[in-house]
């Protein structure tokens, strides 16, 4: 199969390469209800010592770099408690996490989530966690230029490996919530 965008050399529908993604990833994989059918969220084999961004489009090509999302975790705390949540932005920006993230979470203070809650808690690797397969109690924070592109590459829950989704499919996840001004240059 040919990708949808980039020029990789082994581009498989997610559905039928379930074995290679991490259990979460593959089981949303597996139950995936969207508008968008499953089998248009396409997985595509990379190098994982190439996975972080810059490397990435210097190896696969610049013209990702506009194509390609970052999904983090932060937390977010108010009193006591503490709020784990994704925010989805393009890889050209950042995520605004004192400002949009905070207040969307009513919390008073926000930040990056360790690399060990974030991988505990995902059951994804570090450098490849993907919006696909979070915890389902976990708001899932997206930029609107993610959701405008017909496709995005993000992480596969792995380092090994990457996913291009239809940008719309961000918009349908668990929890999602578009939020103006996530993604900040």
């Amino acid at each position: 199969m040919r990708a949808p965008i980039g020029q990789f050399d082994d581009a498989t529908p997610a559905p039928d390469c379930l074995d290679t993604l991490t259990g979460p990833v593959a089981d949303a994989v597996r139950q995936w209800s969207g508008s968008v059918p499953a089998d248009q969220i396409v997985y595509v084999d990379t190098e994982p010592e190439w996975a972080d961004t810059a490397t990435f489009v210097e190896h696969y090509g610049q013209d990702l770099l506009d194509r390609s999302a970052n999904c983090v975790v932060v937390a977010g705390k108010r009193g006591g408690e503490s709020t784990l949540a994704a925010c989805v932005v393009l890889s050209t920006t950042r995520v605004d996490v004192n400002g949009a993230v905070r207040r969307q979470l009513g919390a008073r203070k926000a930040s990056f989530a360790s690399m060990d809650t974030a991988t505990g808690e995902t059951g994804m690797e570090y450098g490849g966690i993907t919006p696909i397969g979070l915890p389902a109690d976990w708001p899932v924070l997206v930029d609107p230029a993610v959701v405008d592109l017909p496709y995005v590459l993000v992480g596969s829950g792995r380092r090994r490996g990457k996913l291009l989704v239809p940008g719309k499919v961000f918009a349908e996840l668990p929890n999602a919530v578009v939020l103006e001004g996530l993604g900040v240059a």
